[in-house]
């Protein structure tokens, strides 16, 4: 089941390659420790932890989601079962620790440390994520904007900063490096988060593997329905009318609300939301002593977070 949610076998076992996601969160851990000069394993150390939790992450999100797809084919709950795959995601996240702890070197605990305090942000934000889906999306119960940033950063921008910096801290660089890795991570994560918003509602399910308008009908709080919202205008007027009654969307009401919401500039609101906090990211790159190159590269894969789009 481990093997499955990774992407490397079928269902049954049968191996098979090419199935394992973007491979963002590795990227970022193993030039995160070049880019201090780590001369060890600490990249493939903390590239293997963080891939770890993230996937046991997603194999838990999509249980609680009822997500019944992941990456092109069944999600893992739907092809073992539902308490099947909660132990592979536990398993998973254990084999994470059990990863820093016999390769961490002389920095294992402050790894832990950093990796556990990543996920308590993670689970945060997650469980803020699914109580938003009860609130309404008007009125003084309103997701805030504050709300959802901080919901952001937690279940997104905190793994991102935990793969920049866990090679880091097992090479022993500086506090303030380490610190200025983090803070690019978290403005990653909100970048990441922003187009993961856009995904949700307009992206190609041939693309995505999800159904188009998902997070529309689910009555997910996104960035580009909540700023269509707070914008003024007719478009903005009617998106709350056909949101504000709280009665789950069928396809027609969601193609309509998706009309709006780009009507009333929520999707270029979530596009220029995405493009600055890679600017602050790269900000946080260039003003702290690392290797040019790794930074060179780094910023080449910002810029793929946004482009990954539509």
């Amino acid at each position: 089941m481990a093997s499955f949610a990774l992407g490397w076998c079928e269902a049954d076992g049968t191996p098979v390659t090419g199935g394992g996601g973007k491979g963002v969160r590795q990227a970022l851990a193993v030039l995160g420790a070049e880019a201090v000069g780590a001369a060890g394993d600490e990249g493939v150390v903390a590239a293997v932890a963080v891939e770890l939790v993230h996937t046991f992450s997603l194999t838990h999100d999509d249980v609680m989601d009822g997500d019944e797809r992941r990456r092109h084919r069944e999600s893992a709950w739907r092809a073992y079962g539902t308490g099947p795959a909660v132990l592979a995601g536990d398993a998973l996240f254990a084999l994470a620790v059990e990863t820093l702890a016999r390769h961490g070197g002389g920095h294992t605990g402050a790894a832990v440390a950093r990796l556990a305090g990543s996920l308590r942000e993670l689970v945060r934000g997650q469980a803020d994520d699914l109580l938003f889906e009860e609130r309404p999306w008007t009125g003084a119960a309103a997701v805030r904007p504050a709300e959802y940033e901080a919901m952001a950063a937690g279940k997104t921008g905190s793994l991102l900063a935990c793969a920049l910096t866990l090679g880091p801290v097992l090479a022993d660089a500086p506090p303030p490096v380490v610190e200025a890795l983090g803070e690019a991570g978290r403005q990653l994560g909100a970048a990441f988060q922003a187009v993961d918003d856009l995904l949700g509602i307009w992206g190609d399910p041939g693309t995505t593997g999800k159904p188009v308008h998902g997070d529309l009908v689910r009555g997910k709080k996104t960035f580009p329905v909540l700023a269509a919202l707070a914008a003024d205008g007719p478009a903005a007027r009617e998106l709350a009318a056909l949101l504000s009654p709280g009665i789950p969307l069928d396809a027609v009401s969601a193609r309509r609300a998706a009309g709006l919401v780009e009507a009333a500039g929520g999707r270029n609101a979530a596009l220029a939301e995405a493009r600055s906090r890679v600017a602050a990211a790269r900000e946080c790159l260039y003003g702290v002593p690392l290797a040019p190159r790794t930074v060179d590269e780094l910023v080449a894969l910002t810029g793929f977070l946004v482009d990954r789009r539509l």
